[in-house]
């Protein structure tokens, strides 16, 4: 009787650390997964659908302005295959220093309450020159 007893923690045991590892693969996929949008792909889907993504462009030279009440910017985005497709974005937050007009961008958050305006919660730039071979002629 007591063998019986024994197989049956093990078992138990062994379901809830299944279950466990189960939990935490399904918790990291689910916050982890986003939506990698260029500027014409987000605008061609439904608002609703913009809740989570990360969104990536070019930052245009008008339309760049910090906010006074702290740290943070709102600019214009601009898709890189078709330079009339645009969105606003609104970043609260420490705006990088190589964040400028015509730098490459990486958004990541959704579209606000008014579904015209891209709440960034980060923003990253690509800085190409950095990760360029170096002409040596």
């Amino acid at each position: 009787m007591a063998k019986k007893n024994g197989k049956s923690v093990y078992l138990a045991a062994l379901l809830l650390f299944l279950g466990g590892v189960g939990y935490l693969l399904f918790s990291g996929f689910s916050e982890n997964s986003v939506y990698f949008l260029n500027v014409s792909e987000a605008l061609s889907m439904p608002a609703e659908k913009l809740h989570s993504v990360r969104l990536f462009g070019t930052v245009k030279a008008e339309g760049i302005e910090e906010f006074n009440d702290g740290p943070g910017v709102s600019f214009l985005i601009e898709d890189k295959d078709n330079n009339s497709l645009e969105m606003r974005i609104a970043y609260r937050g420490a705006v990088p220093d190589t964040f400028k007009p015509g730098v490459e961008v990486i958004v990541e958050g959704g579209l606000d309450a008014t579904g015209k305006v891209f709440a960034a919660k980060t923003l990253m730039t690509k800085c190409p020159s950095k990760y360029q071979k170096e002409n040596r002629q």
